[in-house]
């Protein structure tokens, strides 16, 4: 499972560039901004890693750690999983029965 790159923080916040550039903070984060599709693309992505993870036998803490998120993330994300009727069943514990 490759991990994507993390996404590098902003050195300035969107009022030093809009004051920088003549423009609205808004305009600034419009012009910066992911587009949805995209974000929404990453967003399943990492909650299918974490239910392929948490299939494999990992604690939500060793989750978090492999994908470099917060254990919350990945206890929200596996909240919603299962309240949208997702199998969580561990393959170890599947495996035994």
């Amino acid at each position: 499972m490759t991990q994507e790159p993390r996404r590098e923080r902003r050195t300035v916040t969107a009022r030093e560039l809009a004051d920088r550039f003549g423009v609205s903070p808004r305009t600034v984060l419009r012009m910066i901004a992911e587009e949805r599709a995209e974000y929404e693309g990453r967003s399943r992505q990492r909650r299918d890693q974490i239910v392929e993870l948490h299939r494999q036998g990992l604690k939500g803490y060793e989750i978090a750690r492999e994908l470099s998120i917060s254990a919350g993330l990945v206890s929200i994300r596996l909240k919603e999983a299962r309240e949208a009727g997702l199998d969580l069943t561990r393959r170890d514990s599947a495996d035994r029965g």
